[in-house]
């Protein structure tokens, strides 16, 4: 099949949430499993500085009385093609925020669809979230076109209807207030990326508002999980990691522990109980729960904690504050660096995530790719990547709790730090959590099944050879 995935980011070269992850990794599978799949995305003003992107355009275009240009490059470390929609509104070094983010989103929502009207016709475009929601609206035209629309994140749901109609073609049969709402009910197929939310996005305390639409249009919705790059993170070759290690030789980890102790001004002590975290510094990830809990936490054990991420100014004073009364057993660093954070996963004994929604979650499946156990609220992808722990028959890769109260998260991380002085059973976890098959072929499969059905066609099977006849 010809497929374009048209989103706002795409790792490694503009990423800031999961969605650029997705863009980034799946689009490679699925060409080494044969079909034709490329990505069209924003020009940012930063792109030269990561890649190299040819100077001459290989096709100009007009959409929303403007003109635009489009280049063509490959996605570094693949060989997907990258089609960069040039204007001058994105030439600044941001991808999102600014006055004219509807603006420039819609404006590039609209280059993609004449791109695919005029220059590369795919069989199927899928759209990543608001940014490209309209595209699904204006591709109900063309029949020999088909749509899926993957929701990352249901709480941005783009401008609306009123806006729209002042600044791009709102065709007469639209439906929907905003831009999300639209998207949903015209495109031929819409995801979420994880069963467990996509089943959430119908109630009330997760739809956003959207609930009773999602509930109309649930006969094409569905959740896959997302996977993540196993080849990129990789603590067995890791170069960003002191101590490079496997399932089977856990006792090297120890000094990847010593070494972020070390980096980030913890006392060195490779018996505390070491928590890691990893996030956005915004309430959905659940860090006014981490703030109510935290400091009641370390006054009554040994543990450490070290928090990476930058986020909402109110929050991060808050873990300032915290860290400075748990000098040399909490470090606050409020800035992002993706070598830092593998050395948090590869060095923690567990990584704390305890969101308030979580559409999928990558951080929890990269922790337990490096043997550090998770802590969850079980909601979202986060039911579907982490199991709890059940130390009585020796299963589960994690421990969750359900209720989003400090009670209860303060109780599962006791569990936690009662758990890790039981070496053994520790270790069991860990190499248990190692174990997990989170790649994205698994995930890729689901997605040539999801175009499939559009088609009417079966899903793909495994061959499997016919048995032997047996006769008396």
């Amino acid at each position: 099949m010809r497929i374009l995935f048209v989103a706002a980011e795409a790792a490694p070269v503009a990423k800031v949430g999961g969605m650029g992850d997705v863009v980034g990794a799946l689009p490679k599978v699925l060409r080494a499993m044969g079909h034709d799949v490329r990505i069209f995305m924003p020009y940012y003003g930063f792109l030269p500085d990561k890649m190299p992107i040819p100077s001459e355009p290989v096709w100009y275009g007009a959409a929303m009385f403007e003109s635009f240009s489009v280049h063509e490059a490959v996605l570094p470390g693949t060989d997907v093609p990258l089609y960069l929609f040039s204007h001058p509104n994105f030439s600044p070094r941001r991808i999102y925020g600014g006055d004219d983010e509807d603006w420039r989103f819609t404006l590039f929502s609209n280059g993609a669809a004449e791109f695919c009207w005029n220059y590369w016709k795919p069989d199927i475009i899928h759209c990543h979230d608001w940014h490209t929601g309209m595209i699904p609206v204006w591709m109900n035209q063309s029949p020999d076109i088909m749509t899926v629309f993957t929701i990352h994140n249901l709480a941005y749901q783009g401008p609306w209807r009123w806006y729209l109609e002042k600044i791009t073609w709102c065709p007469w049969y639209m439906q929907g207030h905003n831009t999300m709402a639209a998207a949903v009910q015209f495109a031929d197929r819409v995801n979420t990326v994880s069963p467990t939310y996509a089943a959430q996005i119908k109630t009330p305390a997760y739809g956003e508002t959207l609930e009773g639409l999602m509930s109309f249009i649930s006969g094409k919705l569905s959740g896959i999980v997302n996977g993540i790059d196993t080849e990129m993170y990789n603590p067995a070759n890791d170069k960003y990691i002191t101590q490079t290690f496997d399932a089977d030789t856990l006792e090297k980890r120890f000094a990847n522990k010593i070494a972020l102790q070390e980096e980030v001004g913890l006392e060195i002590n490779s018996k505390a109980f070491l928590v890691g975290m990893v996030t956005r510094v915004v309430e959905q990830k659940g860090i006014d729960l981490v703030l109510q809990t935290l400091d009641r936490f370390l006054a009554y054990t040994d543990a450490q904690f070290v928090l990476l991420g930058t986020g909402d100014r109110y929050y991060e004073t808050q873990l300032w504050q915290l860290a400075s009364r748990y000098p040399g057993r909490m470090a606050t660093y409020l800035l992002y660096s993706d070598a830092i954070a593998r050395r948090i996963y590869a060095g923690s004994d567990a990584f704390l995530m305890p969101s308030r929604f979580e559409p999928c979650g990558i951080s929890q499946m990269l922790a337990l790719r490096y043997g550090c156990v998770p802590i969850v609220r079980r909601t979202g992808g986060l039911v579907d990547t982490v199991t709890h722990h059940v130390p009585s028959n020796h299963t589960g890769t994690g421990y969750c709790f359900d209720r989003y109260e400090p009670l209860d998260l303060y109780t599962c991380m006791v569990r936690a730090w009662e758990g890790f002085q039981y070496k053994e059973n520790w270790k069991a976890l860990q190499q248990r959590g190692m174990s997990q098959n989170f790649s994205w072929e698994q995930s890729a499969k689901e997605y040539v099944n999801l175009y499939r059905s559009m088609y009417g066609l079966p899903p793909e099977t495994e061959t499997v050879e016919p048995p032997e006849l047996v006769t008396k």
